[in-house]
């Protein structure tokens, strides 16, 4: 099958986020099922700065239309690590910035014009492929407008919407309706119209033919009122084309077995490498080295929704401790400054970077012991994945995707090998952390438990396998339509 990725993140770019690395392995593992398999990016900075990325200019500009202005989108080529076809949208005026969405934490004040463009860049690129494509596959809210505009224009394409993240949703004043160009009669409850502001999310679920989410438990979730964030109503109407897919975990990136960028290799069988790993993050980062106590890590956005409303409380109480914890990521600017005081405060034992660092994130991978993921939801459970390959547990709240990734360790039974709780709330995430520390002391116990958790495989192969199924249905239903 033909198929094309639209995605506001992805390959090149290098930063923590499961959409990364979801547009990193996904399209990889179709490809090696035998399908044409191309992404379409905007050409951000990042992208253009990146000497080490490969890239040439097509040749192929396009005039589109956003509201009364004629931007131009031209197309530049290129190829990802595992060798995916991309191209990058280039319009200098929308996408030659610092950020992507945002900088210090806040939005862009043109994002509804940035994403309706390239949307419509996209599709215009779709046009153009040959052969014709047959599967248009967009992820999130930035290129959720793809299936509205196909649906307008009655395009040849069939759609497929993948929610990593509900609440962000794409939530713009009305006024910016007239940058889609759409007929009016598209901005209403029936359309992309919700409480008199244009929702990118909602056209997107309203007129994709197939709607995905990252796994069984989360697709359960954004159909309540309280993990929807408003849009329960309108995924419970449409639940006949939403389905879940549960992400895989690239074993190729990210395995300690065969990781290049860490000091030293490991696997089930031989742990002196997960050593020499240990003594190298702590080295890397000026922390006092051999502490009695496990190194706790993380690798994420600091978001609220990744549950930092809960663990900065904890900070001083965790670090008094003779303990480690590194984590890497920024996001929120008040949450990156409370780490950054934490990490004054307790110079020898916490370390806190900020900018994202590929070696570096695994690094840490490799190197701690316990994994943090204190998220209010946490849709996929990316990161939980590669702890376990790494041998590392994690004390995690149970939401999401973790119910399908973590297994609770439970001593009577002697099964499971991480840590959960059920209560969004400092006191919960404190017991969980306090059951793991004292797990940690038992070096046999715990190294049985890091067994257990490697063993788990995570791999992309089953969950290509049900894209591959659900994008042979809606061809399917376009050839027997056509006959």
């Amino acid at each position: 099958m033909k198929i094309l990725m639209i995605s506001a993140e992805g390959p090149p770019l290098q930063q923590a986020g499961a959409l990364v690395d979801v547009m990193d392995a996904l399209p990889s593992a179709l490809r090696a099922r035998g399908h044409e398999v191309s992404v379409v990016l905007p050409f951000y900075r990042e992208i253009k700065e990146n000497r080490a990325f490969k890239k040439k200019d097509s040749g192929i500009s396009v005039d589109v239309q956003a509201g009364d202005k004629i931007y131009v989108a031209r197309y530049l080529e290129g190829r990802s690590a595992s060798g995916v076809q991309l191209f990058l949208v280039r319009c200098d005026e929308f996408f030659d910035r610092v950020g992507i969405y945002g900088e210090r934490g806040k939005p862009y004040e043109d994002n509804a014009a940035r994403f309706i463009f390239f949307c419509k860049a996209a599709l215009e690129l779709a046009r153009r492929l040959t052969p014709q494509l047959q599967i248009l596959h967009v992820h999130d809210w930035a290129t959720a407008l793809v299936p509205v505009f196909v649906h307008a224009q009655g395009l040849p394409f069939k759609t497929v919407l993948t929610i990593h993240h509900v609440a962000d949703q794409g939530s713009f004043w009305g006024l910016d309706f007239r940058l889609t160009n759409l007929p009016e009669r598209f901005f209403t409850l029936h359309g992309v119209e919700f409480f008199g502001r244009l929702n990118f999310l909602k056209g997107g679920i309203l007129y994709a033919d197939k709607i995905t989410t990252v796994s069984e438990h989360y697709l359960r979730e954004i159909q309540t009122p309280s993990g929807g964030c408003g849009l329960d109503g309108v995924l419970r109407e449409n639940v006949h084309r939403l389905s879940a897919i549960l992400h895989g975990a690239d074993y190729s990136r990210w395995n300690p077995a065969s990781d290049r960028l860490i000091p030293a290799r490991y696997d089930a069988r031989r742990f002196r490498g997960k050593q020499i790993c240990r003594e190298g993050l702590l080295k890397e980062l000026k922390l006092e080295s051999a502490p009695r106590g496990p190194v706790f890590g993380m690798v994420t956005r600091v978001v609220g929704e990744k549950g930092f409303e809960i663990l900065v409380p904890l900070l001083d109480r965790l670090l008094w401790d003779d303990v480690r914890l590194i984590i890497l990521g920024e996001g929120d600017p008040a949450y990156e400054t409370s780490l950054a005081v934490a990490a004054r405060k307790f110079p020898t034992r916490f370390a806190y970077k900020k900018s994202y660092d590929d070696k570096l994130a695994h690094l840490i991978e490799a190197g701690m012991d316990i994994s943090l993921i204190p998220s209010r939801f946490e849709a996929a459970g990316l990161s939980a994945m590669y702890n376990l390959k790494y041998g590392v547990l994690p004390v995690a709240r149970l939401t999401g995707g973790i119910q399908e990734i973590v297994e609770d360790y439970d001593p009577t039974t002697d099964s499971g090998y991480g840590f959960l709780f059920y209560e969004y709330s400092s006191e919960a995430f404190w017991d969980a952390i306090k059951r793991a520390r004292q797990i940690f002391r038992d070096r046999r116990l715990w190294t049985t438990l890091m067994k257990r958790a490697m063993a788990r495989d995570f791999s992309w192969k089953a969950s290509a396998q049900r894209y591959e199924a659900l994008y042979r249905e809606l061809v399917g239903a376009t050839s027997k339509a056509a006959a």
